[in-house]
């Protein structure tokens, strides 16, 4: 499928983006107000880019950590089970959490991960997602924040991938194959 031609049609501009992650971190600067550390958790790889752009739009102590999850490979569509491909590195117990998440399509992802988190007892956990697809929810899981509710269309850009490719676009674009 990712030899098939296709093109990529632009749905969120890089300046809809930034305007967008400004807005958020003040929502979630006013949320962890008076926090000694929030631990940032990145959700790889797709959240890369949005995590970067976030923590520098937030005015607290923050740590960054990642946690690489996995429910599609290289496929187009979700195969509803998740494996943890990396963890974190640091400890959560009794810390401010904010688990930083590139797109919720059936939700399995982020459920797995709120479940793995919450078992080692931070003290707050959050979720943030820059895109949402409601339309495909297969759980009942809903960010705390979220960017873009988008349609069911597959998309592509500011790290979200296709087979690896086309995490660099600067915007979200939709792809159509020709």
């Amino acid at each position: 499928m990712a030899d098939q031609p296709y093109v990529i049609d632009e749905m969120i501009s890089a300046k809809s983006i930034a305007a967008r992650i400004e807005a958020l971190a003040r929502d979630i600067r006013a949320e962890f107000d008076g926090t000694d550390k929030l631990v940032v958790v990145g959700l790889l790889r797709g959240s890369f880019v949005f995590i970067a752009d976030l923590v520098r739009e937030l005015d607290l102590p923050v740590e960054v950590d990642f946690i690489e999850a996995s429910s599609y490979g290289d496929s187009m569509e979700s195969s509803r089970e998740v494996r943890i491909l990396k963890d974190l590195r640091g400890g959560i117990e009794d810390r401010d959490v904010l688990v930083v998440e590139d797109i919720v399509d059936t939700g399995f992802t982020l459920h797995h991960v709120i479940g793995l988190l919450t078992a080692r007892q931070p003290r707050r956990l959050k979720t943030i997602a820059l895109l949402d697809k409601p339309t495909r929810r297969e759980t009942a899981v809903k960010a705390d924040w979220t960017g873009f509710e988008i349609p069911d269309e597959f998309v592509v850009g500011y790290g979200i991938d296709y087979a690896q490719r086309n995490r660099n676009l600067p915007f979200i674009g939709k792809v159509r194959f020709t």
